[in-house]
């Protein structure tokens, strides 16, 4: 059988994406919009998607659909529910990012705990050129070493951060679905997650149940000194009540990769939150260029074996 394999957002992967083995008609779009994507999937049995959403209406229209091969984790812009009902195997992208986005995460970590970002507002404001002695400390620096990494999620990401909070001497608690079996770490309540843990670094999926799992209630819940760290998913954090507790200093700071809309609003709390105890980066974290030929390789994997009959990491 010969396969049209259509790609919705192709620059959205900066890597060689090889061309399966097996006989198919290859057409790629640099980018697609939702509503676009009905359209340029006609008479389509396999389509490819980083972030273009395919919602229920969408695949009820698209019946020659066979495979949905997401060029990322994170399924939400598929109605799962709605491929099964249609015969579509979903599949995705695992454990690709398994050294850039805990490299990411401790690259925030750090320049919070020590405040870069504050002291080099400092030296661009000239203060450090007008000081009595030889040095500033006008923010507080705070070591790892010694201090509590708490992770929301111990999946393969987070258990790559835990792997270098080790390295840094910290003391590693989690709270997860299903409690891990690791003598790196200690499993915990999520309420001792929140009122203990130093450092809070999130690596749970998004749905139902995690959705704004952090909100106003569960900022105030944590330490004064502790910073939050998202490198998984926008919508765990309640976003208004985040700049609010930046604000009022209720968390000393946060940093974050992701956000729930993406690209952003220009009027986005978050985009707009002029603070030295906040970094933003435009949802990063997993494309160094290793990261992203590991996951343009493991795209085509995925097809290959959905076209030998053998689909494999198969969502849902």
């Amino acid at each position: 059988m010969s396969h049209k394999i259509v790609f919705l957002d192709r620059d959205s992967l900066i890597a060689n994406v090889r061309r399966p083995v097996f006989g198919h008609e290859w057409t790629e779009y640099a980018a697609s919009t939702e509503a676009e994507a009905v359209e340029r999937l006609r008479g389509a049995t396999i389509a490819i998607t980083n972030k273009v959403p395919l919602r229920a209406d969408a695949l009820a229209r698209l019946p020659e659909l066979k495979l949905i091969a997401v060029a990322a984790t994170g399924t939400d812009i598929i109605d799962l529910d709605a491929a099964k009902q249609h015969g579509i195997v979903v599949s995705n992208i695992r454990n690709y990012a398994y050294a850039a986005l805990p490299e990411h995460t401790f690259a925030l970590i750090l320049a919070l705990r020590r405040n870069l970002l504050a002291y080099r507002a400092d030296i661009e404001a000239g203060l450090w050129q007008k000081s009595p002695r030889f040095c500033l400390f006008h923010h507080p620096i705070r070591d790892l070493h010694g201090s509590r990494l708490g992770l929301l999620g111990y999946g393969a990401l987070g258990k790559g951060v835990a792997q270098l909070a080790q390295a840094f001497g910290m003391e590693i608690v989690v709270h997860t679905r299903t409690p891990a079996h690791d003598p790196l770490v200690r499993n915990v309540s999520f309420d001792e997650l929140l009122e203990t843990s130093d450092v809070l670094s999130l690596h749970a999926p998004l749905n139902d149940k995690t959705r704004n799992i952090i909100g106003a209630a569960e900022l105030k819940r944590m330490k004064p000194s502790a910073i939050l760290i998202n490198t998984a998913r926008g919508g765990l954090v309640d976003e208004a009540a985040l700049a609010d507790a930046l604000i009022a200093n209720t968390i000393a700071g946060a940093g974050f990769d992701v956000l729930t809309q993406e690209p952003p609003p220009e009027d986005h709390v978050l985009l707009n939150l002029r603070l030295p105890n906040f970094l933003l980066t435009p949802h990063s974290a997993w494309a160094s260029t290793q990261a992203m030929q590991t996951l343009a390789d493991q795209l085509i994997d995925n097809v290959e074996a959905f076209g030998r009959g053998q689909p494999n990491n198969v969502v849902g």
